[in-house]
């Protein structure tokens, strides 16, 4: 999926011409804290409500100084991941799409970007998911899911995070089955470490227990 395709087409960007008042009501009716200027069908930065804040509201937007504006875009050939990337470094609500000529082509939202990853298969199929902790040099997903499709199990997803100026990661995994005992097994006989597990079986569990509880308390 591609930048181009996830453009909001219902929020407008800003012009030079209008006031900081006027950007100031964009924000709220859309429900964001960022909004792309152009000029002359080119991107000029993305302005927040911070820049707002620090003029006048009915000064026009032509008299902020731009050049401190910042300009975070995406081409619009670059993948979703690369959105989310943007994005999230740079706490964002929006961010812009340009072609190769930095003409402005639009913009795509936190929700749409939310939306889309919230719709992806992997999200959307049954199965359970498993936390794993590892030194950065010790991650292979090829060699993870090997061990753990010697179980029947399939990958259906991989995200890596780790915390800033730190070598160990933490591997999120979407399965497609929600039995992981064996799983477990294996990635520990492996010396893998499995710091979280998530399943709809746990949690039609954890259901029946606290019914259970409830009944056993209300009998009393």
């Amino acid at each position: 999926m591609t930048a181009q395709s996830l453009i909001a087409i219902d929020i407008p960007a800003l012009s030079v011409e209008q006031t900081g008042r006027d950007a100031f009501h964009s924000l709220s009716d859309y429900h964001v804290k960022h909004l792309p200027v152009v000029e002359n069908g080119k991107l000029v930065g993305l302005l927040s409500e911070e820049d707002i804040f620090n003029h006048k509201l009915y000064d026009p937007i032509a008299s902020y100084d731009l050049s401190l504006v910042r300009r975070f875009a995406v081409r619009e050939n670059e993948h979703a991941f690369e959105v989310m990337r943007v994005m999230g470094d740079n706490r964002l609500t929006v961010v812009p799409v340009v072609d190769k000529e930095d003409n402005y082509l639009g913009l795509i939202s936190q929700n749409d970007l939310l939306r889309y990853f919230a719709n992806m298969a992997s999200f959307t199929e049954q199965g359970a998911v498993l936390v794993l902790e590892m030194h950065r040099r010790d991650y292979s997903l090829a060699v993870i899911a090997r061990v753990i499709e010697e179980e029947d199990v399939k990958v259906l997803s991989a995200f890596v995070t780790s915390a800033p100026e730190s070598e160990e990661i933490t591997v999120t995994l979407k399965l497609n089955s929600n039995e992981l005992a064996r799983v477990i097994a294996s990635l520990e006989r492996y010396e893998y470490t499995v710091k979280e597990t998530y399943s709809e079986f746990q949690h039609s569990n954890d259901l029946h227990e606290r019914y259970e509880s409830l009944m056993n308390y209300l009998n009393m």
